[in-house]
């Protein structure tokens, strides 16, 4: 007999809800409604709020770019190093995306967080409760100590998220951003203590994810 798909890759089995928002691994089914969402429009043509530019090209390019790096991703999570990426959807329609990446978690039990929004979905709020859900489960069901992000200094936007979040500024760096072009970009800390919560966050599947991440004792 054949076990579920959940069971064969835990992370599957993760939804978190806050809301009428959720988060969940990013699956095969969800790729073609992220491809849409993507083509449709994440940023300002002008604007490039990503280390890597990955929405620029022809909608094949894109579309083929962000399928082939959904599936890296998963092929590579392990207890060494891993980045769980989430769709996020706002009563079953589908937003956006929300992740957390790191290494060595079993020691430095940080992570940085990274997110894009469909731009017909932006100014609603989305954004910063789509990362308070992330990060609240981080903490409350896999001990982490603290979690990171990042963003140009002229992304406005991204960086009032944080803030509203609760994350604190923890230095500048300098980043090649696109072909001869350095741009600045702000670093930040947050900690269960900064947190800023939203709703009550439900959280199902994490005792799986915590076993196949090498976590050890039961859920929260």
């Amino acid at each position: 007999m054949s076990k579920p798909i959940d069971e064969l890759w835990p992370p599957f089995g993760l939804k978190i809800t806050c809301g009428p928002l959720t988060l969940s691994p990013v699956s095969d089914a969800d790729l073609p409604g992220l491809a849409a969402l993507a083509l449709a429009g994440i940023h300002a043509p002008t604007e490039m709020p990503f280390y890597f530019p990955w929405t620029v090209g022809s909608p094949d390019e894109v579309r083929l770019r962000l399928m082939q790096y959904h599936w890296a991703k998963r092929a590579e999570m392990s207890p060494t190093a891993w980045t769980l990426e989430t769709t996020v959807r706002v009563d079953g329609e589908i937003v956006g995306c929300q992740s957390i990446s790191t290494r060595d978690y079993l020691v430095t039990r940080t992570g940085e967080t990274g997110s894009w929004l469909g731009m017909t979905h932006h100014g609603r709020g989305i954004g910063t409760v789509m990362r308070q859900a992330l990060c609240a489960f981080m903490f409350d069901h896999l001990d982490a100590a603290e979690v990171t992000s990042a963003a140009f200094v002229d992304n406005p936007a991204s960086l009032a998220v944080s803030r509203k979040v609760g994350y604190r500024e923890n230095g500048v760096g300098r980043l090649k951003r696109r072909d001869g072009e350095m741009a600045l970009n702000q670093r930040l800390v947050l900690t269960a203590g900064t947190l800023i919560r939203a709703e009550p966050v439900e959280v199902e599947g994490a005792l799986r994810l915590r076993t196949f991440l090498g976590l050890t004792g039961r859920d929260h």
